[in-house]
C-alpha cells in the first residue's frame, strides 16, 4: 500500500519526508551498520537524576558477557518493583541508551529498577542469541533481587518494536517454564510475525519502518533457522495459546506493518480473558511517538503508555 503524506496525521506531516530517510538506512545492512557504529558512541550515557549503572552478567547459553544498563530512582529505602526494559530497531539495530527517555519516564511515572539489556543483534548472531540474552538478564535479576534493591516475585516486561517482540517471547517463555512470575507486559506495536502474511504487511510504503525493513531484519534475525520450522519463542505470533498470560498494555499505529499482527494479538489474549489496555492511532506510521514526540498524536501515545503503567502498577504491583 502506498502510503502518501496527506494520508497521515496532519502533525505527523512534516516528519514525513526526513524519516524515509531513516528507512532507506534501515533497509541496507550498510546502514544498519552505520546506525549501530554511531550510536556506540552513546554506550555509558546516563540520566541525570537518578542511579545508573553498566554491568557485565555472564551468559547461561555459553554467549560473551551481556552488557546491561540498570536505572533507578535514588533516595528510596526498601526494595522496588523491577521492569526488564527491551530497546528496538527490527532486532538488528540500537542499544539502550537510544531509550533513556523512555526509561526515564518509567521512573518518573511510577518508582522501579529498570534493567535494560544490550542484547547482541542479529546481524552478526541471529535468534536465540538476542532472545537468549534478554531472558538471561531477567533470570539474572532474579537471582541478583537482594543486591538490587528488588522484588523477586513479579517482574514487568516491556519494550517497543522489536523490544516489544522479545516481550511477548520472554513473557511467552516465562508463562511456559514459571521460573519467573511476569506481573504485566507492556509490548508496544511489537514486531511479531516473520511471515508477513496481513494486509499491513504487504507491500506497505511508510516513513521509518516498512515492508523492505519489515523482510530484511526477519531475515537476519531467523537465518540460522530458514527453511525450518521456526523455533518457539522466535516469532510470537506464531503462539496459539494464550491461557494464564499476564495483563497486557499495547498501541498500534494504522500505517504499521505491525498492525493487524499487533490487533490479532490483543484480540487472542481478549478471548482467554486476559485484561488489556490498548489503543488504535488512525494516520500514524511506526515509532511516531518517539520520532514526533512533539505532535499532539504522539503526547497522546505517550500518555497512555504511561498512564495505563500506572494503572497497572498499581492494581498488579502495589
Amino acid at each position: 500500500m502506498k502510503v502518501t503524506k496527506s494520508m497521515v496525521d496532519k502533525e505527523l506531516r512534516s516528519s514525513f519526508g526526513p524519516l524515509k530517510i531513516l528507512s532507506f538506512l534501515l533497509s541496507r545492512t550498510w546502514g544498519i551498520n552505520l546506525i549501530n557504529f554511531s550510536l556506540n558512541f552513546f554506550k555509558g550515557k546516563n540520566i541525570k537524576g537518578l542511579s545508573c549503572e553498566e554491568r557485565f552478567i555472564p551468559s547461561k547459553n555459553g554467549g560473551p558477557d551481556i552488557r546491561i544498563r540498570i536505572f533507578k530512582p535514588l533516595n528510596i529505602n526498601g526494595k522496588l518493583p523491577a521492569m526488564l526494559y527491551c530497546h528496538g530497531g527490527g532486532y538488528v539495530a540500537m542499544n539502550p541508551e537510544f531509550s533513556l527517555g523512555v526509561i526515564k519516564k518509567f521512573i518518573e511515572t511510577r518508582p522501579c529498577v529498570i534493567i535494560a539489556p544490550d542484547y547482541r543483534k542479529a546481524l552478526r548472531t541471529p535468534f536465540p542469541a538476542g532472545f537468549n540474552d534478554c531472558f538471561d538478564t531477567l533470570l539474572w535479576a532474579k537471582e541478583n533481587a537482594d543486591t538490587l534493591g528488588i522484588h523477586s516475585s513479579n517482574f514487568i516486561v516491556a519494550g517497543h518494536s522489536a523490544g516489544g517482540g522479545l516481550t511477548t517471547a520472554i513473557t511467552w517463555k516465562a508463562r511456559d517454564t514459571q521460573v519467573v512470575n511476569i506481573a504485566f507486559q507492556m509490548p508496544i506495536y511489537p514486531m511479531i510475525d516473520d511471515r508477513q502474511i496481513t494486509d499491513s504487511a504487504k507491500d506497505i510504503h511508510v516513513p521509518v519502518w516498512n515492508t523492505k525493513t519489515n523482510s530484511l531484519a526477519w531475515n537476519s534475525y531467523l537465518k540460522e533457522v530458514k527453511g525450518e520450522d521456526i523455533p518457539k519463542y522466535a516469532a510470537a505470533a506464531r503462539n496459539t495459546d494464550y491461557k494464564n498470560f499476564p495483563p497486557t498494555i499495547t498501541f498500534v499505529g494504522e500505517f504499521e506493518p505491525f498492525r493487524d499482527e499487533n490487533i490479532e494479538y490483543v484480540e487472542a489474549l481478549k478471548k482467554e480473558g486476559i485484561p488489556v489496555e490498548f489503543k488504535f492511532y488512525k494516520g500514524c506510521f511506526h515509532g511516531f511517538d518517539i520520532l514526533v514526540a512533539g505532535s499532539s498524536i504522539a503526547k497522546d501515545a505517550l500518555g497512555f503508555t504511561y498512564q495505563s503503567y500506572a494503572k497497572y502498577y498499581d492494581t498488579y504491583i502495589s
